[in-house]
């Protein structure tokens, strides 16, 4: 082990970490864990409002009364168009990280929150044009790429053995700027009748965002992006699968946080504020648990939890599926919560299994200690913005799903139906890629040097 003495960070220009080594436990302990967490911590900041920013519209359409003349239908776009524009952005945010720095990126990225939350303040109020609003609600699409730039700087800071918790926490944190903002603008609403008093409130949390990182993050000068890592990202399978099982876990939790409160309303006949007053609940336990999800990851395998999640997550939707079909409003209304606390579990151990992923990929490839190390985090770190871009599509389809089995049922139960054959889907793969045990091979020569490897997908 190097001593902590020869490896402890230096900086330049003040804010850059030029030696970066959380794999070195004296490291680590002497100076690696004291930074870490205080970049977690306002890590964590910018990214909670950067997300109640992003689901900004999803709370204001339901006070946009018949004087805005906007439709449901029309109010479901402007909701729409704002999860495809944080979908989206997700790419090009995480590789901004290593291209300008995680503590300077942090602050422009939280500094771009203003713009949606200033355009939303000055058009708010009747008569405004259907397009102005669109395009304040694509502009909020820009709080969605936070989660992808703030996950990948984070992971970076932290050792291979504590990723899951620090990860989880981190997105934790940001998921629960969505029942904040649910919580936060009922509230004020409700109380004054003005949507400009909430967005009045959210501009100077902005700004304190932006100020924090300024005074208080690190970037770390040795994450740089190249085009290799990119195209080496996008050209491995396991991108593209756990992107597959993310539509599962994050897609589900944001799908169903700009479903829930119009589902209660459609299919059992809520006001919006009966509707309201429910659902934030499911987005609070999922954003809360998430952490967990990745502390289970870390003491028992990320390819473990989340195989038993998918296993829960359909035994919810079936309930769900019973409870929609028996018209049901309490049992309906417990199973849909338990669902989203399964997702933010899953969402915990989804994430935890990338960088085991890509640490296992650099075992295989015969790569050893640091080297090994900076592989893993080059992989984790430029495939995690696709995967997280891709979850977040999940949403989109989640709420198309909803939309076409109204239209054609009258009720969600075909929409839960099709979730129910999915995440069994997702069980199978996640089974069949990290946890199903390879044929033994022929010879013990071959058992010890190439059979463990392929094994190691099972502790990510």
């Amino acid at each position: 082990m190097t001593a902590p003495s020869t490896t402890t960070a230096s900086r330049k220009g003040g804010r850059w970490i030029e030696q970066w080594d959380p794999e070195d436990e004296g490291f680590w302990k002497e100076t690696g864990e004291r930074i870490a967490r205080r970049n977690l911590i306002f890590s964590v900041l910018s990214e909670h409002i950067g997300f109640s920013i992003w689901t900004l519209w999803s709370v204001m359409v339901l006070f946009m009364g018949p004087e805005y003349g906007i439709d449901p239908a029309g109010k479901f776009f402007l909701v729409a168009m704002a999860t495809f524009v944080g979908a989206f952005v997700r790419v090009p945010y995480t590789f901004a990280v290593a291209r300008f720095g995680g503590r300077n990126w942090t602050i422009i990225a939280a500094s771009m929150l203003l713009l949606p939350t200033i355009a939303a303040f000055v058009v708010m109020e009747p008569g405004t044009s259907y397009t102005t609003f669109m395009l304040c609600a694509v502009l909020t699409g820009v709080g969605g790429g936070n989660f992808a730039s703030s996950m990948t700087n984070i992971n970076s800071f932290f050792p291979l053995r504590k990723k899951g918790w620090a990860l989880g926490l981190n997105a934790g944190g940001g998921n629960i700027g969505v029942p904040v903002v649910q919580l936060v603008a009922l509230g004020v609403i409700g109380a004054s009748g003005g949507p400009r008093v909430l967005l009045g409130i959210y501009i100077p949390l902005i700004l304190v965002s932006a100020v924090c990182a300024a005074l208080f993050m690190d970037s770390i000068a040795s994450v740089k992006n190249d085009t290799g890592a990119a195209k080496e990202a996008v050209r491995d399978a396991h991108t593209w699968i756990m992107s597959f099982l993310y539509i599962g876990t994050f897609g589900s939790f944001i799908g169903y946080s700009f479903a829930f409160g119009l589902v209660l309303q459609t299919q059992f006949g809520r006001t919006p504020l009966q509707a309201a007053s429910v659902t934030f609940i499911g987005p609070l336990l999922g954003s809360l648990i998430r952490p967990f999800g990745g502390w289970l990851a870390d003491k028992y395998g990320g390819a473990r939890i989340t195989l038993w999640n998918f296993v829960g997550m359909a035994a919810a939707t079936a309930v769900i599926v019973m409870a929609s079909m028996e018209k049901s409003l309490p049992l309906f209304t417990t199973a849909f919560i338990a669902l989203f606390v399964l997702t933010g579990l899953g969402n915990g151990s989804t994430y935890k299994m990338i960088p085991g992923i890509f640490a296992a990929k650099a075992v295989q490839k015969g790569l050893t200690g640091e080297e090994a190390a900076a592989y893993g985090r080059r992989l984790s770190g430029a495939s995690m913005g696709l995967i997280g871009a891709v979850g977040a599509l999940g949403g989109l389809g989640i709420n198309l799903a909803f939309r076409q089995s109204f239209m054609t049922s009258g009720t969600g139960t075909g929409a839960f139906v099709a979730f129910l054959v999915f995440y069994a889907v997702c069980f199978t793969v996640t089974w069949a890629v990290y946890l199903r045990r390879p044929a033994a091979t022929a010879s013990p020569a071959a058992a010890t040097s190439e059979t463990k490897p392929q094994l190691s997908y099972a502790e990510v």
